[in-house]
């Protein structure tokens, strides 16, 4: 397995691009599977979930092409024909969105056998709202052996579909399904993310009739077949604001740019109380701090966009690990999501965790360590960590990083980190 060493101390001066948001693209390249014509995504992000999605898309029937267009890089993924309506738990266990094509097969087919996500039951992180979306389109449910066994052999129908609580995943998904449901579906309660905004938009520019996404309330006339489009894949959001606490931890001047800053307030707002500078522009932000300057504590509570972010909680919990006070971090998206909090406490951090609230008492410096990725936003933590603590930290099992952050090692070092990638022994693959 690879592995991520820094050495700390170095300020951060320069320009970062950012790259399509991968929380977007790995939805817009289910859509594909909606339609028999070419569906071209530019923008593209090249990280490991798109690339396990496109496997999974090519066993069911999909032709995906990557290469270097005019816009940079794209995928251009055609589906003429559904080949296969089985999604096998070996695909889908490597990343849960892959669960998404469900909607879509059973939309464009009728039928569709597609496993759980691994390492979940219905219930954590539960994927019970997508299926009862689903149901509320007409689509006959059964789950046997860990699959799921959905039948809508006359077409889905429009229907009436309110989430208990606001699910981001729940509502991509029923998007995904309705708009080839005969009549209207109406959504309430429905996730408001720029993500979600987005889909929306490319279904439309498919032929589909959506209105009121980025809203609560989503309404959907369903249309009888898709077409081809050109879509470019929004910024991604979590990668800005990573990059723009990267450079608030280790000091220094740093332009995000090929981004949005307003997708990303709240947190620009909590970094200002942090003692951070940040000054949006046309195509991004900057983000400026004299390390000579300790940083203040900050109370947040992540929740639903536009507050803050969970994707974007370890990495402010690594900030504050330096901030004067103490800082009052309250998750309540997901539990289970201070698993980097250890970690943190290895290389010197200070950190009190109960329930879903997480006390963090800032440190004057940290101390280089050895420390162990458990997942995605807890390894690019503990990066951001290491370009502030003394010595070298060495981050473990980052094969986690690889799903959502492009060229992380190449973008930091173009602004003065001393970060480099340990190879190891490559990760084993599945046999398809």
């Amino acid at each position: 397995m690879d592995r991520i060493a820094i050495i700390g101390g170095a300020r951060l001066t320069g320009e970062i691009p950012i790259s399509g948001a991968k929380n977007s693209a790995i939805k817009l390249m289910a859509a594909s599977l909606l339609t028999d014509e070419p569906l071209r995504l530019t923008n593209m992000p090249r990280l490991a979930d798109t690339r396990f999605l496109g496997r999974l898309l090519q066993r069911l029937g999909t032709e995906v092409i990557e290469r270097d267009g005019p816009d940079g890089a794209e995928t251009l993924l055609t589906t003429r024909e559904v080949v296969s309506g089985f999604a096998p738990y070996d695909l889908v266990r490597q990343m849960r969105a892959s669960f998404n094509v469900l909607g879509p097969l059973l939309a464009r087919s009728g039928q569709a056998k597609v496993s759980l996500p691994g390492g979940c039951t219905i219930g954590a992180r539960p994927v019970d709202l997508h299926l009862k979306a689903l149901e509320a389109l007409g689509a006959r449910i059964d789950l046997h052996e860990g699959y799921v066994y959905a039948q809508a052999p006359r077409g889905l129908k429009g229907g009436q579909i309110e989430f208990p609580f606001v699910s981001v995943g729940a509502t991509e998904h029923a998007l995904l399904a309705a708009v080839l449901a005969e009549g209207q579906t109406v959504m309430t309660n429905a996730a408001c993310e720029p993500e979600i905004t987005d889909l929306a938009e490319c279904l439309n520019k498919m032929g589909a009739k959506v209105a009121g996404a980025g809203t609560s309330t989503i309404r959907i006339e369903g249309v009888r077949r898709l077409t081809g489009a050109t879509h470019a894949v929004l910024p991604d959001r979590i990668e800005t604001g990573t990059y723009a606490m990267a450079a608030a931890m280790a000091g220094g001047e740093v332009r995000l740019t090929r981004t949005r800053s307003d997708f990303l307030t709240t947190l620009i707002d909590k970094l200002v109380e942090a003692g951070v500078e940040v000054v949006p522009h046309n195509d991004g932000l900057t983000v400026r701090r004299d390390p000579s300057r300790r940083l203040k504590a900050v109370e947040l509570e992540t929740d639903p966009y536009p507050g803050f972010a969970t994707d974007l909680q370890a990495q402010f919990m690594a900030l504050m690990t330096l901030a004067e006070g103490e800082s009052v971090i309250r998750e309540t998206i997901f539990e289970n999501r201070f698993m980097h909090v250890p970690e943190l406490a290895r290389l010197g951090a200070e950190i009190a965790v109960q329930g879903g609230e997480a006390r963090v008492r800032g440190v004057e410096t940290l101390e280089g360590a050895q420390v162990m990725a458990t997942d995605l936003r807890a390894s690019v933590s503990l990066v951001i960590a290491g370009l502030a603590a003394r010595g070298e930290t060495v981050v473990n099992r980052v094969y986690h990083l690889d799903r959502g952050f492009e060229r992380l090692e190449e973008k930091l070092s173009a602004c003065g980190a001393q970060i480099r990638r340990i190879k190891g022994e490559p990760e084993p693959q599945v046999e398809e």
